[in-house]
C-alpha cells in the first residue's frame, strides 16, 4: 500500500516502537478514534506480550481520583513481573484546566530529564479535534495543540491523529482489500467512503464486511489470479451491503434512547452485538459511534438546526453524518430539552468508554447499564448515584 499522508504521523510512530528512536513518552493529539485505536494496537502487539498484559499495561485517567503525581510515580517505578511497562493516561484535558499547574509540570520535566528506560508513557489529547488540514483547525482546538506542543511536546514525541482524507481513506481500503487477497474496484472504494461520511471505524467495520461477503464459496464477482480465485468488490456489493447496514445502524438506538423507550433500547443494543462480526468485542465502537451521535446532537441544538439544509452548515468535513440520517438526527436532538441532558449522555458514554478499557468481566452488562442510563429520565440513574449527582452528570 502506498504512503498516505492522513496516515503518516501514527506510521512514523510505529515504526519508532521498540527501536532506539523511541521516546520516553508520547502524545496522541485529536480524536480521530480509528487512527488512535491502530496506535494502540500497534503498541501491544509491539510492547505488551499478552501472557503479561495485567503486569505491563496500564490504563490511567486524570481526574479527582488519579493525578499525573501517581501516573509519574507508576512509570518510575520498576515492574517486579514484568520487563516494560506501558502507561495510557486519558484525561489530559484536566492538566490544562484553571490555573498554572506549576507543580505538575516542573513533575514532568523532572521525570522527563531521567526518565525510566523500562517504561513509555503514553499521554490522550482526545479533548481536540484535528482536521485533515491543521492550517484549518479551529481556534480553541489550535490553542489547545500550541499549549501541549509547548510543555508535553518539548520532552514527548506528538503523534497527529488527524481526520483521514477522502482520497487516503479510498486508498486504504483498496489497499486493506488487496492485502486480504481481495480486488475493490475504485468506484465501490469511492461509494463506500463517501456513504459512510470519511468515517473510518464505520469504513473499516463495513469493509470487513463486504471482504466476508465476497470471499464467500459462489460468488459471481470471483476473478482467477494465477490460478488462486480471489474476490472482488463491486460498486453493487457496497450498494447492497452499505445500505442494508444503514438499516442497522446505531440511529435506531438513538432514537429509542431519545424517546426514553428502555425496552426497545436494550432490544436494539442486543442486535446490534449479534449482527456484529466481533460479538461483545465489537463494544468500543459501538461507543465511539454513540458517542460522535450525541456530539452531533449537541452540536444540532446549540446551533438549533432545524432542517437538513443548515445542518451541513454546522458539521464540518469529516464529523458528518450519512445524508439520509439528517432529518433523523435533527429529530432526535429536539427531544432534548436542555443542552444538559446531551452532556449529560456523553459524560455516561466516556465512564462506559473507561470501564471497557479496565477490562471488565462482562462487556454487554455494561452497556446495557449504559443504555439503561441513557433512556432514563435524567432525574433517574442506572449506576446508582443519588438523584441530585445525576442531575449534574
Amino acid at each position: 500500500m502506498p504512503p498516505l499522508r492522513s496516515f503518516a504521523s501514527t506510521d512514523r510512530f510505529l515504526a519508532q516502537l521498540g527501536t532506539a528512536e523511541m521516546r520516553p513518552g508520547y502524545v496522541l493529539l485529536g480524536d480521530e478514534t480509528f487512527l488512535y485505536e491502530r496506535a494502540r494496537k500497534g503498541v501491544l502487539e509491539k510492547l505488551v506480550p499478552s501472557d503479561l498484559r495485567d503486569f505491563c499495561l496500564h490504563d490511567l485517567e486524570l481526574g479527582s481520583e488519579t493525578s499525573i503525581f501517581e501516573a509519574l510515580d507508576l512509570a518510575q517505578t520498576p515492574s517486579l513481573m514484568a520487563p516494560f511497562q506501558v502507561i495510557f493516561v486519558r484525561g489530559l484535558k484536566t492538566l490544562y484546566g484553571r490555573g498554572a499547574k506549576k507543580d505538575e509540570f516542573a513533575a514532568l520535566e523532572r521525570y522527563f530529564r531521567s526518565p525510566n528506560p523500562q517504561a513509555l508513557l503514553i499521554f490522550v489529547a482526545d479533548h481536540l479535534s484535528l482536521p485533515t488540514d491543521l492550517r484549518r483547525m479551529e481556534r480553541e482546538d489550535k490553542d489547545r495543540y500550541d499549549r501541549i506542543r509547548e510543555t508535553l511536546g518539548e520532552w514527548c514525541g506528538t503523534v497527529e491523529l488527524q481526520k483521514v482524507e477522502e482520497g487516503d481513506a479510498a486508498r486504504w481500503v483498496i489497499g486493506t482489500a488487496d492485502d486480504r487477497g481481495v480486488k475493490c474496484d475504485p468506484e465501490a472504494a469511492r461509494e463506500l467512503v463517501d456513504s459512510l461520511a470519511v468515517d473510518m471505524m464505520l469504513i473499516s467495520s463495513e469493509l470487513e464486511k463486504l471482504l466476508l461477503y465476497v470471499s464467500a464459496p459462489v460468488r459471481d464477482n470471483q476473478l482467477e489470479t494465477s490460478g488462486i480465485t480471489v474476490g472482488r468488490v463491486t460498486l453493487g456489493d457496497v450498494e447492497t451491503m452499505v445500505l442494508a447496514a444503514k438499516q442497522r445502524s446505531l440511529y435506531e438506538l438513538t432514537d429509542a434512547l431519545s424517546q426514553r423507550d428502555r425496552l426497545r433500547a436494550l432490544s436494539l443494543l442486543h442486535g446490534l452485538l449479534h449482527a456484529s462480526d466481533g460479538g461483545e468485542d465489537s463494544a468500543i465502537g459501538h461507543l465511539y459511534m454513540l458517542a460522535r451521535t450525541y456530539r452531533q446532537m449537541l452540536i444540532i441544538h446549540e446551533k438549533n438546526v432545524r432542517d437538513s439544509r443548515a445542518i451541513w452548515q454546522v458539521l464540518w468535513q469529516g464529523f458528518r453524518m450519512p445524508p439520509f440520517a439528517a432529518d433523523v438526527l435533527i429529530q432526535q436532538a429536539r427531544r432534548y430539552k436542555t443542552r444538559r441532558e446531551i452532556s449529560r449522555a456523553l459524560r455516561l458514554i466516556a465512564r462506559a468508554d473507561l470501564e471497557l478499557r479496565s477490562g471488565p468481566v462482562d462487556k454487554t452488562l455494561v452497556l446495557e447499564r449504559l443504555v439503561l442510563a441513557l433512556a432514563a429520565e435524567p432525574h433517574v440513574n442506572a449506576y446508582g448515584e443519588s438523584p441530585q449527582f445525576a442531575l449534574e452528570m
